[in-house]
């Protein structure tokens, strides 16, 4: 298995740091709004590692944090009077639900960093004692030139230090790379806890080393989010737990592309942020949207349209029609040596930096070639390799069932095939359309026309 890490700038191979299980951090929400889709993404890319890893027959510790303190989360339950716990309990719920409805398999561990102050205190005091920390009007900075290596993650040029400068957001830009905020002082109105080192909260950075290496270990094998948390956000990370331990805190680094919407960044003004409610409202299945995101491999940029979801839906629904069509099947067939030729080619597709596209491109094949010549394939094999690619596409084949059509909608169909027969193509269309309205569509195959739930 081959995986791209950002710190080296390359493929390398996939080597665990521990014998029997592999540690893997990947950001989680920052609970203070819905998840919209380009977050979306970035967990399924990161569902798709685990389950490749899995796949490949690693016992996988999985953390994904949630960070409930943090400056929008403060500013926002402040305009909604509520304490940040109210306010983000609202928020967590729903993120639980997106990874239910995108099939994204829950995290071994969900820690929250209200639930780890203690642990970023300690860490903040090692720090401190190593003198890479300093304290500076009540709150406690990182000092960026203590630490040697700071910008080899993203590729800062040391020209770009700003030292002794600090600067007390939790995010900023490239031009702004100075001592960082590890503990902000307390302040009226917002959340604080006591320390030795005085009153406050912690910054965003610390929150994901002490949770990290609570759960990992000093030193962890991957690292994942998507690529505008490469600085500061990972570049931080490496220098306050690196500069407290002493040892490589993760092995590789991996980060998704973003998700673009007709071509354009996401942004409130261009009105064009969606969530996974806004795909459902218009009638998608939000796994409709975990397909389309597997036409494109992680580390290529992914451009959102409303009529690319309705053609990976669409393409879905010819799947699950295939998989209820063997599951239907009840002829039995000898040969089955074509099957281990698939799986090779599919396990190299994504052993190669998680290749999906490639991988959806096996899959399809093997439908092509049943379709083709189906008496070579005995139907029963070729649903169970097909369930076997599925743990790792997470397109929920499995739990495909039976369709209950209503005489309603037979009786549609009935109607759309007599005026098909006599070309009368505008009528047909008209009761193809009567027949969606039902919730249903209509796959139109060489053995005749085929209802399907949406």
């Amino acid at each position: 298995m081959k995986l791209y890490n950002t710190l080296t700038h390359k493929k390398e191979s996939f080597k665990p740091i521990h014998k029997n299980w592999v540690g893997l951090y990947t950001c989680g929400p920052t609970v203070y709004n819905y998840a919209h889709i380009g977050n979306l993404r970035t967990y399924i890319f990161q569902d798709i590692l685990r389950r490749t890893l899995e796949y490949g027959g690693y016992k996988v510790k999985h953390v994904m944090n949630i960070t409930d303190v943090e400056d929008k989360i403060i500013r926002d339950a402040a305009r909604a009077g509520k304490t940040i716990f109210a306010f983000t309990k609202t928020y967590m719920k729903a993120f639980k639900d997106d990874l239910k409805m995108l099939n994204i398999e829950p995290a071994w561990k969900f820690p929250k960093a209200t639930g780890h102050i203690k642990e970023m205190i300690t860490l903040i005091q090692t720090l401190l004692k190593k003198k890479i920390a300093y304290v500076a009007d009540g709150s406690v900075y990182f000092s960026i030139h203590k630490f040697k290596s700071y910008g080899r993650l993203s590729g800062l040029k040391k020209r770009m230090l700003k030292v002794g400068v600090r600067i007390e957001a939790d995010e900023y830009t490239k031009d702004n790379v100075q001592d960082f905020v590890l503990w902000k002082g307390a302040k009226p109105g917002e959340p604080s806890w006591p320390a030795p080192f005085g009153k406050g909260r912690p910054g965003w950075h610390i929150e994901c080393s002490a949770m990290a290496m609570k759960y990992l270990g000093k030193s962890f094998d991957l690292h994942t989010a998507a690529v505008d948390l490469i600085f500061p956000h990972h570049e931080n990370e490496i220098a306050q737990s690196q500069g407290a331990t002493g040892k490589l805190f993760v092995k590789y680094w991996l980060h998704g592309e973003y998700l673009l919407v007709d071509g354009a960044k996401m942004s409130k003004s261009l009105g064009n942020v969606f969530t996974i409610r806004d795909i459902e409202a218009r009638g998608f299945d939000a796994l409709a949207f975990r397909y389309l995101v597997l036409g494109a491999q992680y580390r290529s940029k992914l451009n959102f349209t409303w009529e690319a979801l309705g053609g990976s839906e669409k393409t879905l629904e010819k799947l699950y029609a295939f998989v209820r069509e063997l599951k239907s099947e009840k002829r039995k067939a000898k040969s089955e040596k074509q099957l281990h030729r698939y799986q090779k080619e599919f396990q190299k597709a994504i052993d190669d930096d998680l290749n999906t596209p490639q991988a959806l491109a096996v899959m399809w094949k093997v439908v092509h070639d049943y379709n083709k010549n189906p008496l070579s394939f005995n139907p029963r094999s070729v649903l169970a390799l097909l369930y076997d690619f599925d743990r790792v596409f997470g397109l929920g084949l499995k739990n495909l069932k039976n369709e209950k059509i209503p005489q309603a909608v037979l009786d549609l169909l009935a109607v759309r095939e007599m005026h098909r027969k006599n070309k009368e193509w505008a009528k047909a269309d008209k009761v193809r359309d009567e027949i969606s309205d039902f919730g249903f569509v209509i796959e139109d195959t060489s053995k005749g026309s085929k209802l399907h739930k949406r």
